[in-house]
């Protein structure tokens, strides 16, 4: 009897097994790594303090920990999902809508990729929270997992509409025009608000990231 119970238990976790893997096949649909896991082809910039390592891409502060690293492909409407891992104190940036010069902060968007609750950062501006849309809109704050484990981080654009779910949260949802239209939240000129297509990078300042399972899905028709 209790083998048969057993047996019974195994074969309903097998086939929960099976549902939990095709509905996440489903949502992957259309989705194209940007990082193939061995090193950094398709992507041009700093590629001595960004290395990729054991399936990562790897900020090295023997590198110098700053600067660029951009897709080679510029991208206009899309979904795109990856993993990011900080240290104490981390300060990144995910650029998007980017020229390959200049700072993307402004002459494309920077979306802050930062350890906000770290101390030192006590004293922050609302749009310079993890997810902000640097200078223009700002984040919620406090869904970004302790220091050490992996975060997962959706990022929707439909230009200007854009939305970032932070481990199943959304923390940012607008429009980064409608948002500038009286003035940005930096009191500063984001020319690159107007972009809609451009490269995607990250954009170090100097500490350890770490980043994996990169991957994009263009929206040819994206929603209204």
């Amino acid at each position: 009897m209790q083998f048969k119970v057993f047996r019974t238990f195994v074969v309903l976790l097998f086939i929960f097994s099976l549902c939990l893997t095709a509905k996440a096949q489903k949502a992957e649909k259309g989705f194209t790594p940007l990082f193939n896991g061995k090193n950094l082809d398709g992507w041009v910039g700093n590629k001595d303090s960004y290395q990729a390592k054991d399936g990562m891409i790897v900020i090295e502060p023997k590198g110098g920990g700053g600067g660029n690293l951009y897709t080679e492909k510029e991208y206009g409407d899309f979904i795109l999902r990856f993993e990011f891992q900080l240290t104490p104190g981390a300060n990144n940036g995910l650029g998007i809508h980017a020229p390959l010069e200049g700072d993307a902060a402004y002459v494309g968007k920077e979306l802050q990729i930062l350890d906000s609750e770290h101390e030192k950062y006590a004293k922050l501006e609302t749009y310079q929270y993890h997810g902000s849309v640097y200078g223009v809109i700002a984040a919620k704050r406090g869904f970004l997992k302790p220091i050490g484990e992996w975060n997962q981080q959706e990022v929707i654009v439909n230009h200007p509409k854009i939305k970032i779910i932070l481990n199943g949260t959304t923390i940012l949802e607008g429009d980064y025009l409608e948002a500038s239209k009286n003035g940005t939240l930096d009191k500063k000129d984001h020319p690159g608000l107007q972009r809609s297509s451009g490269h995607i990078g990250f954009l170090g300042h100097g500490d350890v990231v770490r980043f994996k399972n990169i991957r994009i899905k263009e929206l040819t028709n994206p929603q209204p």
